[in-house]
């Protein structure tokens, strides 16, 4: 949905909620995408799963967009079925990119490697060991020619560039941290931003002599 995010949100957990046959406390946790991603959109996942965890005593766990996204290539096989590396690179606006490196795991699932990173595109790298990898995300469609140049090995195709994060991916990666107890208590659902302006403020004008 492009708009309408907050009055749509509680609506659909309600009717997913039905068609399952289930109420809140029937379920073991409430997974979110904790962002890197839009500040409106990453605030209202980590708002709303308060919400509804405190509610119901549930505990939550934390997802990466920029994990989910990683998790979508592998699972809709749309880079070769090899492929095992992948950079996701989201548009973060403000000339930068949310970014970061992801393995495919044996239990098929997006591990990370290294760190999440904003930088400008020109400082995005893959890691030291790395030779190739197959790319994903917005970032790629924005910043064409600069990811391009910081990152010559990398190929992205156009059907990876679209991706955005999903509950479903999100749900498949938070089952191996409910499985192993790792939940937060739901005041911890906080977002990721990776930085904390969210703006280019003007310098003042220099008054007049």
């Amino acid at each position: 949905m492009d708009r309408g995010h907050a009055e749509r949100i509680l609506p659909m957990v309600d009717a997913l909620l039905a068609e399952g046959q289930l109420s809140l406390s029937d379920l073991d946790a409430v997974a979110f995408g904790r962002g890197p991603g839009s500040f409106t959109g990453v605030r209202l996942a980590a708002t709303v799963t308060q919400g509804l965890a405190f509610g119901a005593g549930l505990g939550v766990a934390p997802i990466s967009d920029l994990q989910a996204v990683a998790q979508r290539v592998f699972g809709e096989a749309i880079a070769d079925p090899s492929t095992a590396r992948i950079l996701v690179c989201n548009d973060a606006r403000m000339s930068e990119v949310y970014w970061a490196c992801f393995e495919r795991g044996k239990d098929g699932l997006a591990r990370m490697e290294g760190e999440e990173q904003v930088s400008k595109p020109s400082d995005v790298r893959l890691p030291r060991t790395w030779t190739t990898a197959t790319a994903a995300g917005r970032g790629f469609s924005v910043y064409a020619a600069a990811l391009r140049a910081a990152v010559p090995s990398v190929s992205p195709t156009s059907a990876a560039q679209a991706l955005l994060p999903r509950a479903t991916e999100i749900a498949l990666l938070a089952v191996p941290v409910v499985a192993a107890g790792r939940l937060l208590p739901p005041e911890a659902a906080i977002p990721t931003y990776l930085r904390d302006n969210v703006a280019h403020v003007p310098q003042a004008a220099k008054p007049p002599r």
